[in-house]
């Protein structure tokens, strides 16, 4: 069982020919690989919050609990809704790189409305909770958080059919997801906690970039919008090598500001994987699937997302070094 829910988390596919329990494939169905994001940009707010003075084992746990479920709902939202409207057929790369829940039959549309109502009550009662204790501030980051969510899919208007579902991944995963952390435990929020999340908040956005290159042509042919369709994939990766030295420049601006702790600086020892990437992305794609790749035909947001879970792994290390450090020189 530990197996198999491993592969699944990095690799986003179950092991080959297994069959899997209750829990595995709804990690599976709700593409639990991508949640360390998820809660990497969590855990940004809790070392924001821990550093000012604010700090509950409760609180962290339930709101991390939250963003999860959160995640969870848009995924299999995007999933539902992307079935109906005709976007993931069986020759779309969402189908190829893992099971889809409704093609590959682990999940029918009814099954994936159900979860998606089930996680949005959750957070409705954890939004309640943090709401009866901080304040109706609490509602304006979920609310925004839910808006964004549900209009990223759903189609021809919907933000990633326009344009824009690359900015909506930058505010959920940077202001929102962060901000809202700190609300929770601090009851209010200083205008340098958002600046504080635009470091991580660049580098998620370049996943979704990254995705949304492999998927051009495709998407372009069934009149889906994303940036990359719209700039084109040479000025998209461009972007995407833009957001990679924005991130380690705003990193090392706001260490020396004071706006995050300093030993943040170490998120900078993941320059060499940078590189790395930057090389991948300098190259064209593979014409076939490389051994051991197992989210092909996708390509370049596998890079992204090895270079995000480094620098933002040293990111949430040196925070928390900072931290703990501070606490027994200065106790």
């Amino acid at each position: 069982m530990a197996s198999t829910i491993s592969t699944i988390l990095k690799t986003c596919n179950p092991p080959e020919g297994k069959k899997l329990g209750f829990l595995a494939k709804w990690l599976v169905i709700t593409r639990a690989c991508v949640f360390s994001m998820t809660i990497t940009s969590g855990l940004v707010g809790v070392m924001l919050a821990l550093r000012d003075g604010y700090f509950s084992w409760t609180l962290v746990l339930l709101v991390l609990v939250g963003l999860i479920f959160a995640h969870a709902a848009n995924n299999v939202l995007n999933d539902l809704m992307d079935y109906r409207s005709g976007v993931d057929t069986k020759d779309y790369f969402r189908v190829q790189y893992s099971p889809h829940p409704i093609h590959s039959g682990m999940s029918s549309q009814r099954g994936l409305l159900i979860a998606f109502l089930l996680f949005t009550l959750i957070d409705f009662a954890l939004m309640l909770y943090f709401i009866n204790l901080r304040g109706i501030g609490i509602l304006y980051f979920a609310l925004a958080g839910f808006l964004i969510s549900v209009l990223y899919v759903g189609g021809t208007y919907s933000l990633k059919f326009t344009g824009l579902g690359e900015l909506g991944v930058f505010l959920v995963w940077g202001p929102l997801m962060v901000g809202g952390t700190y609300l929770v435990l601090a009851g209010s929020v200083p205008y340098y906690i958002y600046l504080a999340s635009i470091p991580y908040a660049l580098l998620v956005t370049t996943v979704i970039l990254g995705k949304h290159i492999d998927k051009r042509k495709k998407d372009a042919s069934k009149k889906i919008k994303t940036l990359p369709v719209i700039l084109g994939e040479v000025r998209s990766i461009g972007l995407i090598k833009l957001l990679i030295i924005a991130f380690y420049l705003t990193v090392l601006v706001e260490s020396i500001l004071g706006i995050i702790p300093m030993a943040s600086l170490f998120a900078l020892l993941s320059y060499r994987r940078a590189l790395l990437v930057w090389k991948k992305l300098s190259q064209p794609k593979p014409e076939s699937q490389p051994p051991d790749w197992p989210i092909w035909p996708l390509w370049y947001v596998g890079w992204c997302f090895h270079l995000v879970k480094q620098a933002g792994g040293f990111l949430i290390g040196g925070m928390f070094l900072q931290i703990i450090l501070t606490f027994f020189l200065f106790r």
